[in-house]
């Protein structure tokens, strides 16, 4: 028995010894728990929405800050006209705009009922549904209120609901764009990274390094098949939403395309970055799979809007390249706009993709002399 416990106690000791098993026994559990229970979250938190006020009377002044003050939104901007509101949306910052008609007081205590309408950016169902449905909510509660109040009559303000881009709330309009992103960065990021290690894991990279090619043409001779594969796999993509979920690109296909080789680029260099930091195979995966694939699912908006989240995760999902292409190709494909639209991120990405180029340049270098 004493040789049994002296064996346990040792396997103790090597499993303390070892950071790599430490960091999967406690490290990780801990990283999920926080993930989840901060970014898994249904209810709404400082939505910024618009307000286009054709009235400006009493009645509707105190119904926006009722709207303001109830810690779910944040008055972002008041609009002159209805040409503000499709621009105030593409913006992808307002995630609604309230209308309150002309004459609303008027109509509300002569005629007993008006109307408030609610338009949503629909290309984030999730979103726009939480959004409807808590101003919905103030709305009923403001009503209560009124009757309670009134001298004559039942006062009712009735919300009309409408939705931009997508209308009916398809979900496809949300989990494709997502799938594209995330398909790309991890078969250009995995697949490249295991490429390259194997090569040196196997002892095969330094038998490459001394033929007549040079390291640059050995690396551009790994990635330039992926980088072909993923663009067809692109436009396999683009042609299956189409085809079976009726997904339209209502922008420039000719731009969505272009976009896409930036991000596919973009993910094989971080597969080269990847690659020059494992040794293995096993950690070129772990490290591809791990380190983005659940930051890609959770943090980047694909489908926890990223609003919802507490201030540090906004931060982290800052850094994460996924944020901005499913803004680019939302935009590009549901909303139809141009570059003018997404120049800000398609300069980011252009960011990470030499800074990813850099660092990989320079440890390949240190790590094959």
């Amino acid at each position: 028995m004493k040789r049994f416990l002296g064996f346990v106690k040792k396997e103790f000791l090597h499993i303390f010894r070892d950071y790599r098993t430490m960091i999967i026994l406690f490290g990780i559990p801990a990283a999920q728990i926080l993930l989840f229970g901060f970014v898994v979250r249904t209810d709404l938190q400082n939505a910024r929405i618009a307000f286009l006020d054709l009235s400006k009377d009493e009645l509707t002044l105190k119904i926006s800050d009722k709207i303001c003050s109830s810690g779910f939104f944040t008055r972002e901007a008041n609009l002159m006209s209805y040409k503000d509101v499709d621009k105030a949306l593409r913006g992808n910052r307002i995630k609604a705009v309230v209308i309150f008609e002309e004459n609303f007081s008027r109509k509300l205590t002569g005629e007993g009922k008006a109307a408030i309408s609610i338009i949503t950016d629909g290309s984030e169902p999730n979103m726009a549904t939480l959004t409807t449905n808590y101003i919905t909510a103030i709305v009923t509660d403001f009503n209560s209120e009124a009757v309670g109040t009134a001298a004559a009559g039942a006062l009712l303000v009735q919300p009309e609901v409408s939705m931009f881009y997508n209308p009916s709330l398809k979900s496809q309009f949300m989990f494709v764009p997502g799938v594209i992103t995330l398909i790309m960065i991890l078969i250009c990021a995995l697949m490249t990274s295991i490429t390259i290690t194997r090569e040196k894991e196997f002892g095969t990279m330094e038998v490459l390094l001394v033929s007549p090619l040079k390291p640059v043409q050995i690396v551009l001779g790994k990635v330039i098949p992926y980088f072909i594969l993923s663009v067809v796999d692109v436009i396999l993509i683009l042609v299956l939403s189409w085809l079976v979920f009726g997904l339209p690109v209502r922008g420039s296909l000719a731009l969505l395309l272009a976009e896409a080789m930036l991000y596919i680029l973009m993910s094989l260099s971080l597969g080269i970055l990847i690659s020059t930091v494992a040794r293995t195979m096993q950690q070129a995966i772990f490290i591809s799979l791990v380190g983005m694939m659940l930051p890609t699912i959770l943090l980047s908006g694909f489908i926890f809007p990223i609003e919802n989240m507490p201030e540090v995760y906004g931060w982290i999902s800052a850094i994460l390249p996924p944020r901005y292409f499913i803004v680019i190709i939302k935009d590009i494909m549901i909303k139809g706009t141009g570059f003018l639209y997404v120049w800000k991120e398609t300069l980011i990405l252009v960011l990470f993709t030499l800074v990813f180029i850099g660092l990989a340049i320079r440890n390949f270098k240190i790590r094959l002399q």
